[in-house]
Parts: C-alpha cells; sequence; structure tokens
C-alpha cells in the first residue's frame, strides 16, 4: 500500500479482489474508507507500531499482524489482553540473504532494522503463544525491493518453509506464508526484459519450496502493480547552458518525484508530443527546487525538447505521490486516472492556502 494510497486505486484494487499490506494506523483508515467489507484481508507490518495503531487493528478483526520483535510482541500481548481481542501473528523473520538492489530498499540481512534473527524466530512463536489471545498462525519476510533475479526469493522461501514445518511440529497452526514484495519493474525499457516471463520465474521461485505444505501465500507486489501505471507530467520551462552543461529546467521536482534524488532511479523521460526527426542531447534534467540534489535525469541523452514542451516521466505510479512532500512551499500536483478515453481527477491539486491552514502566526 505504501506504493501507492490513493483511495481511488485502492478502491479499484478492492474490486479486483486484492487485500492490503499496511505499516500505519493512517494507512487502516484509508482501506476502512476504500472498503470496510476488506480489514479482514489486511496484514500489518512495520518496525515501529503504536499502541493506538494495534488497538486499531485489533478492533478492525485485521488477517494477520507480522511482529518484527520481542518488544513488539510483548505490546501487542498487553493490548490484546486489554481489549479482550484475538490476534492472529506471524514473525517476520531475517533470512540473511544478499540481493542485488539498492542498499536502502534491501531488507533481507542480519544489519538491516527489519525482522527477528533468524535463531530466535522460533522462542518469539513459543513466547507470543503463552498468551490466550495470541495466535501463532505464519511465518513473513521480505528480503527487499526491486530485485530483479528470482534466486534469492527461492532462497527465502526454503529458509521460511524449513520453519513454518518445524512450527506445525510443534503444534502451532502456520496457515499463512506472506513472502513480501520486492519484484522488480523495469525502469529503463530495453527489449531483452520480459516482464511476464520474469513474474512466472518469480511464481516458481515461491511454490517450489512450499508444495505439498498446504499454506496460504500471501504476496504484496504493490510496486509491480501501480508502477509501470503511472506516469509524471511536467512542462519544460527554461533550457540553461553553464559552459558544456545543458540543463533542461522542468516545473515538476524532487519533492514530486524523490526516487531519482534520494535512490538515483532511472525513469524514462520522453516528450508527450512525438515529432519525427528529432535530434538528440545529452542533458541535465532538473526542477525549481533549492537544492543540486533536485534532479529527475543526469547525463541523459534524450529527444531536443524546447521551453513550453510537455515531457512524461514514465513508470512513477510507485513511489512517486506516496514519497511527496512540499518542500520549498510547493503544493503537490493533481492525480488523474485515465482509462482508454474516460479520464478522472482522483486527487486536486493543492493550493497554497491548503498548506499554510495547519499553521498560526
Amino acid at each position: 500500500m505504501k506504493a501507492n494510497s490513493n483511495l481511488s486505486i485502492l478502491r479499484l484494487l478492492a474490486r479486483l479482489g486484492a487485500g492490503f499490506d499496511i505499516v500505519s494506523g493512517g494507512e487502516l483508515q484509508r482501506v476502512a474508507e476504500a472498503s470496510g467489507k476488506i480489514k479482514s484481508k489486511v496484514v500489518f507490518s512495520g518496525v515501529g507500531k503504536l499502541s493506538p495503531e494495534i488497538d486499531l487493528a485489533l478492533r478492525s478483526g485485521i488477517m494477520l499482524f507480522n511482529v518484527e520483535s520481542a518488544s513488539e510482541m510483548e505490546l501487542l500481548a498487553a493490548r490484546a489482553t486489554h481489549l479482550r481481542k484475538s490476534a492472529s501473528f506471524a514473525v517476520r523473520v531475517n533470512p540473511d540473504v544478499a540481493t542485488e538492489t539498492h542498499p536502502y530498499i534491501s531488507t533481507g540481512l542480519h544489519q538491516h532494522k527489519f525482522g527477528v534473527p533468524w535463531r530466535d524466530a522460533a522462542a518469539l512463536y513459543r513466547r507470543g503463544a503463552e498468551n490466550r489471545y495470541l495466535k501463532p498462525s505464519g511465518v513473513s519476510v521480505h528480503i527487499g525491493s526491486q530485485i530483479t533475479d528470482v534466486a534469492p526469493f527461492g532462497e527465502a522461501m526454503d529458509r521460511v518453509a524449513s520453519l513454518a514445518s518445524s512450527l506445525r511440529a510443534e503444534g502451532y497452526d502456520i496457515r499463512f506464508v506472506d513472502a513480501g514484495g520486492g519484484l522488480g519493474i523495469q525502469y529503463e525499457h530495453t527489449p531483452e526484459v520480459n516482464f511476464a516471463k520474469q513474474a512466472k520465474q518469480y511464481a516458481k521461485a515461491l511454490l517450489k519450496p512450499l508444495k505439498g505444505l498446504g499454506m496460504h501465500l500471501l504476496l504484496e507486489p504493490g510496486r509491480a502493480i501501480v508502477g509501470p501505471a503511472g506516469a509524471l507530467l511536467t512542462r519544460v520551462i527554461y533550457r540553461k547552458r553553464n559552459n558544456g552543461k545543458q540543463f533542461v529546467v522542468v516545473d515538476a521536482a524532487m519533492n514530486d518525484l524523490l526516487r531519482p534524488s534520494l535512490y538515483g532511479a532511472y525513469h524514462e523521460i520522453v516528450p508527450v508530443v512525438l515529432q519525427k526527426d528529432r535530434a538528440t542531447e545529452t542533458v541535465d534534467v532538473v526542477g525549481p527546487v533549492c537544492e543540486s540534489g533536485d534532479f529527475l535525469a543526469r547525463d541523459r541523452e534524450l529527444l531536443t525538447v524546447q521551453e513550453g514542451e510537455l515531457l512524461a516521466i514514465l513508470d512513477a505510479g510507485a513511489y512517486g505521490m506516496s514519497l511527496a512532500s512540499n518542500y520549498n512551499s510547493r503544493p503537490r500536483p493533481a492525480e488523474v486516472l485515465v482509462d482508454g478515453k474516460r479520464v478522472r481527477l482522483i486527487r486536486r491539486r493543492e493550493s497554497i492556502r491548503e498548506l499554510l491552514a495547519p499553521e498560526s502566526t
């Protein structure tokens, strides 16, 4: 859900049968607003759950809590006992599996803040099961995001299947395996990458270790669902040359799409109006925010564009608006849902007045 939490997108996915992986109480309230009927298809992840968030989830009757520490297990037990509400839980285990991805979105190694060390997991299940309101129900794992090699998924799932089997042997009703997300998408379009083939390989890598266990497999492929579906439109406001460096200054910035500045992420950028026989040039595409790190592309060979033209920054549907901010007092843009020739405004553009409203003088 953190990839894109617009209510219209959530309603659309709910109608298609999806549940939601949440990491905050605010995201759970979004689920309730989008479709109150699907709170029983919610998994609550995250390393820093607060008491009010846990209480809201307990009262909502969510499917599963992914517990990430012994302290969190204690708090969940205390709140469930206080409210007299049962809670199914999985322990998120850290499998110590390496992945080829950006270090900020790699989560499956022992030096990361996520999950419980493998050797400590079984003891934590036993500890949780001592409370009458807590029910050991699953095993959870997530090794990172934007992973294009499926082998680490299979390696992690081998370990998860082994743990689930040993927990069942101890008498726990382990029904769920939460394999997390992380399936990468193709930001830089190259003909040799076939997403459909990659998705099949991903499915095979996950299913093979679970064969014969009769588990309910949970997946969170948020980026893969919404990433390629979104584009950020921006207008060229200036062309600028500093010595030999050519800049294309646009009206979008790092506050609108943080991924290039935060991760060094690549997004294809194309003119909205296609013209024949355009020349190409090497440019930096930058925004108006007062930071040298405010760029959308660096040293990129692009079709030559002129001031006033519209550009489309592709594959911005995931972690675009959800990471957007009001830095430099910039209102966030509108969101528009397009289906064929049908167009619907699903988030109006913010105004300066709205930005100032919560502040006092």
